[in-house]
């Protein structure tokens, strides 16, 4: 053997022990008899371990899943609404209750306010107690929030009001955090952000709603006890709905469905309770970098987002006096566009898997967004202010569930429940600083320099998202299990222009699509540079990273 070939493997990432990329794995490649064309020794690599093996049981998806996905995006639409519900007509209860506009403020800020120490025992619940027992708690909690505000239909009871928000808030933590882990629980992974769009989509038309509803059911009377009647009406149809909705969950949740619906998830299922500690599982993640960074990132994108919705009404108001209704509706374009952006974004992530570049374009997009919403709002006309805003929403809003699955992506095997409620929490605290803030900053120098301060923000947190490395665990996981090299297609043994060598040293590179590999031959070495040439173009072509890797271990990019 005077010369070096090459072979061309699919390469899934990270299956079994040697692909965490702890260094070098000798892999025997044993060369097939005539005619038969096989690759002994590679399938360790290819994800065919141990692991593999107990997670080789069935997966299968049932039409149940939608169901599942569907009620909990209803019960969470009912959440958000409540949210919401105080701040699209900020003026009309501030007079009610005699109380400021800050303090109305505050209705909306103590959901973000109880989510920060609510999130790890929740997140801890979720994964001792199960799926079930997180959308029962939720949904009930929304219920009875609910119904206490029905106690609150008196000027002097406000504090009774806010006992009622602090419920529903509370009940916001055992929801907020769902839609990854419900996806990735009971969906496939070629429709897994899909799925996760829709649960988040329900938050999302739960706000839309709850911008429109409350100026239609509330209109701007001077009459107290007219004003406590459309109120009431107002709080009744929530209870109700809520309700319904309750009963549903207990009659229709399940903890997860009877066989996996995916081999990433039936990797998590086959290890043992005991390997699993929620105490480590935060500290990995803590220590994930890209994790991190998406963290901040992402706190900054949606802090903006719940400033801008509960500043909403005192921002348009400002500029267009007496505008309650479309204060309102302007609100429901930016979520109602923002719903449409979200669905895009997943079904276009389940066709590419371009996480990092799809992330990055929405953001910077929500940046250019905000820029142009800001220098319209003040021209006098509001069909401009709809158009920016719908523009701004399609991108802001439809950024929070990327955030969701790319940190499903980056955090993998880790619980999507951990991963998602923090980053929750820095949306939350992003939320607070920036509502208060831009509250602040429009009492003292008007909306625009209001809206230029959370720019800046926004622009910082394009910057850091440039900055965060694709590390697709999730998706290697699913490829490595799914696409070993035993069930792909082998060429046979006298169709290859080299001949197999014993033995090959080589490292198990984690975020490359293909692997070549060189190996003993008898092919002529120009021969074997076109080939080679050959395939690293196609590769190139196709928007993949290669590795090369010769017969001493060396690689090559």
């Amino acid at each position: 053997m005077d010369a070096e070939g090459w072979a061309v493997l699919p390469w899934p990432g990270a299956a079994g022990a040697v692909a965490a990329g702890v260094g070098p794995a000798r892999v025997p490649l044993t060369a097939a008899p005539a005619g038969n064309g096989s690759v002994s020794g590679v399938r360790a690599a290819a994800g065919e371990g141990p692991e593999a093996e107990r997670a080789g049981g069935e997966v299968r998806l049932l039409r149940r899943r939608w169901v599942v996905v569907l009620l909990f995006s209803s019960y969470s639409l009912c959440n958000a609404f409540q949210w919401i519900q105080y701040g699209s007509v900020n003026n009309l209860f501030s007079r009610f209750y005699g109380q400021p506009a800050f303090a109305i403020d505050w209705l909306s800020m103590c959901y973000m306010l109880a989510y920060i120490p609510l999130l790890f025992p929740v997140a801890w619940l979720l994964d001792c107690r199960g799926l079930r027992f997180i959308a029962v708690a939720g949904s009930g909690l929304n219920c009875l929030g609910a119904w206490l505000k029905l106690g609150s239909l008196k000027p002097h009871l406000f504090a009774v009001t806010v006992l009622g928000q602090v419920v529903c808030a509370v009940a916001q933590v055992f929801i907020l955090g769902m839609p990854s882990h419900i996806a990735s629980v009971w969906f496939g992974a070629q429709e897994v952000s899909t799925a996760c769009s829709i649960a988040v989509f329900g938050n999302q038309l739960g706000i839309a709603v709850g911008f429109l509803v409350p100026p239609v059911l509330v209109p701007d009377v001077e009459d107290l006890e007219q004003l406590a009647y459309h109120i009431s009406i107002m709080f009744f149809i929530t209870a109700a709905v809520a309700t319904a909705l309750f009963i549903l969950v207990i009659i229709v949740f399940q903890d997860k469905p009877p066989h996996p619906p995916s081999r990433a998830q039936a990797l998590i299922q086959s290890k043992p309770p005991e390997d699993y500690s929620y105490l480590h599982s935060i500290l990995r993640l803590l220590h994930n970098t890209n994790f991190l960074l998406l963290m901040i990132s992402y706190g900054l994108n949606a802090g903006c987002f719940y400033a801008l919705s509960t500043l909403l009404n005192r921002m348009v108001l400002s500029h267009y006096p007496g505008e309650v209704v479309n204060a309102g509706r302007i609100g429901l374009t930016i979520i109602l566009s923002g719903m449409v952006g979200a669905l895009i974004s997943g079904i276009w992530l389940d066709k590419t898997k371009t996480y990092k570049y799809t992330t990055l374009v929405v953001y910077i997009m929500s940046l250019v967004g905000l820029v142009v919403y800001t220098f319209t709002l003040s021209l006098g006309h509001l069909w401009v202010v709809f158009v920016t805003a719908g523009a701004l929403g399609f991108f802001m809003t439809g950024y929070l569930p990327l955030g969701f699955e790319y940190a499903a992506e980056l955090t993998y095997p880790e619980s999507e429940g951990t991963s998602s409620g923090l980053l929750n929490v820095s949306a939350q605290v992003f939320g607070i600083i920036f509502t208060i803030s831009q509250g602040q900053i429009m009492d003292r120098f008007g909306t625009w320099a209001g809206n230029i301060f959370l720019c800046s923000f926004l622009l910082l947190g394009t910057i850091i998202t440039a900055f965060i490395k694709a590390d697709l665990r999730r998706q290697q996981a699913n490829l490595g299990s799914e696409q070993t090299v035993s069930k792909a297609p082998l060429i046979p043994a006298q169709s290859l222009p080299f001949s197999l060598g014993q033995t090959l040293i080589y490292p198990f590179p984690s975020n490359c699509d293909y692997l070549l590999l060189f190996l003993q031959s008898s092919v002529k070495p120009h021969r074997g540079s076109a080939f080679l040439a050959f395939v690293v173009m196609i590769l190139a072509m196709s928007g993949m990273e290669a590795h090369i890797c010769s017969a001493d271990g060396t690689v090559y990019h």
